[in-house]
């Protein structure tokens, strides 16, 4: 037996994502993670990972639907590059975050132990199963309206945040190929919950500064406000 949330607390999330599940069940698998499964004696097909596998296809076919119809003279390869970057790791975990799914998530004492509830990889997996999740509950109108509301609706911020060590990159190649260095200046917290401070320096001087749970979630970070302070010189 799965052990829920109380009602209003699933009422609470389903408003957020804007959908009311017909299927429950589906929800409840969306935010079950493997190791919880094992640690329940549950079968694997309780666990979120084919919702996942689902929710992946769907959610490539509906960005790339909306960038399509969106972006009628862009060729594909800019295409591609847009998609990318709006269903990157750090973009899908950025919207579980968003939606608070950590706090729903059923996890096995282990996981939970290690900080599970925050790992980039484990919330993009469950945005993922989410959206299949949604799929098989109402079809892919209702997937694609997700997706359309949650993902595409700002995509020049979208890209421009979860890309930015890559634009950076690029600006300062064509800037007179300066060069670029992130510099690790600090770790705090337990391994569980580890946060990292990270500045970026080009041509020796710093221009940003950024902190995460990861090194490279800080990097981008201090990419994005090095490119927010060029913007402004």
């Amino acid at each position: 037996m799965y052990r829920m949330k109380k009602t209003k607390d699933f009422k609470k999330l389903t408003a957020a994502i804007g959908h009311d599940f017909g299927n429950a069940g589906l929800l409840r698998q969306a935010l079950t993670h493997s190791s919880y499964v094992n640690e329940h004696g549950l079968s694997h097909t309780d666990c979120n990972e084919r919702l996942e596998f689902l929710g992946d296809a769907v959610l490539e076919l509906a960005v790339s639907r909306v960038l399509y119809d969106r972006y009628p003279a862009l060729p594909e390869g800019d295409l591609s590059r847009i998609r990318s970057r709006l269903v990157c790791r750090a973009s899908l975990a950025a919207l579980a975050r968003e939606l608070e799914l950590g706090q729903y998530l059923l996890l096995g004492r282990g996981e939970e132990s290690t900080g599970g509830r925050d790992r980039e990889s484990i919330l993009e997996n469950t945005v993922e199963a989410l959206i299949g999740a949604v799929y098989l509950d109402s079809g892919f109108a209702n997937a694609k309206e997700f997706v359309e509301r949650f993902l595409t609706n700002d995509i020049e911020h979208r890209q421009f945040f979860f890309d930015s060590k890559s634009i950076l990159q690029e600006q300062c190649q064509h800037g007179g190929n300066l060069p670029i260095e992130y510099r690790l200046t600090g770790a705090e917290g337990p391994d569980h919950d580890r946060r990292f401070t990270v500045e970026v320096l080009i041509d020796g001087a710093v221009r940003g500064t950024g902190t995460g749970r990861s090194k490279q979630a800080a990097e981008q970070q201090a990419a994005y406000r090095a490119l927010i302070a060029k913007d402004k010189e």
